[in-house]
């Protein structure tokens, strides 16, 4: 497959089908408190309930946009696979919001501030023509570098023990590893259509700082709220002690983790399929409890 840009992409064995998988997940019996003993890392996973619903809307919405600018029959199917995926991510974390706010969560100032980002900032804003193809390109250069940070945390969902060994709720586990496993399958997808439909470097280095910046900043300060309104803590310590506290216990990635993951994806030779173990994704959906009986 080459570019629009006549570039090769720099992969030929990685060829996966890409489809939705109508999970379900029964939040009954569910704990508020999912982490055993860890407040803070469960609101850490629970601004995932809360922010991605919005966000993996979003982002369907712009893909699908830009399967009018992509002729390659492959790159297509992917993308149209990648946009159900992301569909299906947003109804099943927004089920589990539900139940936050059958619980008396206060999870409207999260929802008002996500609405805003996604419908003010990153939004169409009516432009038509070259602007409007300049902003879809500038969306996509986000979200690919977007995309790139939660392949990379998908994966290190699958391979945390320590949720294991903490005993974890098995379905909310269940939930965060199939979402994992889903991101490492589709790695590849927003990477190649942005590359596709735009490939400029310099965009790529721009979004990928803004992505990470925007990502910290949103993801962090959702979790010092949700954290700070927890009635089920009941020995609170200040979020940045909660936060070390929890990255030593491993129940969440270090921000630090994170930020190395921009120098592998700044390289001019990048690409997604030379990041991890693919293998991990397919083994962990093949033996999802959710995806499984979605199979069945």
């Amino acid at each position: 497959m080459s570019s629009h840009h006549g570039v090769p992409t720099p992969y030929t064995e990685e060829a996966l089908a890409i489809t939705a998988r109508n999970v379900r997940f029964d939040w009954s019996g569910v704990p508020l408190q999912y982490v055993p003993g860890d407040s803070y890392a469960t609101q850490f996973w629970n601004v995932m309930h809360l922010v991605l619903p919005e966000g993996e809307r979003a982002m369907a919405d712009v893909f699908g946009q830009s399967l009018a600018y992509i002729d390659d029959p492959r790159l297509h199917e992917e993308v149209v696979g990648f946009v159900g995926q992301e569909a299906t991510h947003a109804t099943s974390h927004e089920s589990f919001r539900k139940y936050l706010a059958e619980h008396d969560v206060d999870i409207a100032p999260v929802l008002d501030r996500i609405g805003y980002i996604v419908d003010q900032i990153f939004g169409d804003h009516g432009l038509e023509g070259r602007a409007g193809r300049i902003w879809l390109r500038e969306r996509l250069g986000v979200y690919a570098a977007a995309e790139h940070f939660t392949a990379v945390v998908g994966e290190w969902l699958i391979d945390n023990a320590p949720f294991d060994r903490r005993g974890v709720d098995p379905t909310m586990l269940d939930l965060l590893r199939w979402h994992g496993a889903e991101e490492m399958e589709h790695r590849n997808v927003a990477y190649d259509a942005f590359q596709y439909v735009d490939g400029s470097y310099a965009r790529r280095v721009r979004t990928a700082f803004i992505a990470f910046a925007g990502l910290a900043i949103l993801w962090f300060s959702t979790t010092a709220y949700l954290y700070r309104i927890d009635t089920t803590e009941t020995r609170r310590l200040s979020w940045p002690r909660a936060y070390r506290r929890s990255a030593k216990a491993s129940m969440i990635p270090t921000l630090t983790f994170l930020a190395k993951q921009i120098p592998p994806y700044l390289k001019r030779d990048f690409h997604p399929s030379r990041m991890g173990d693919i293998g991990k994704a397919v083994r962990y959906l093949a033996q999802s409890p959710a995806a499984r009986e979605a199979a069945a």
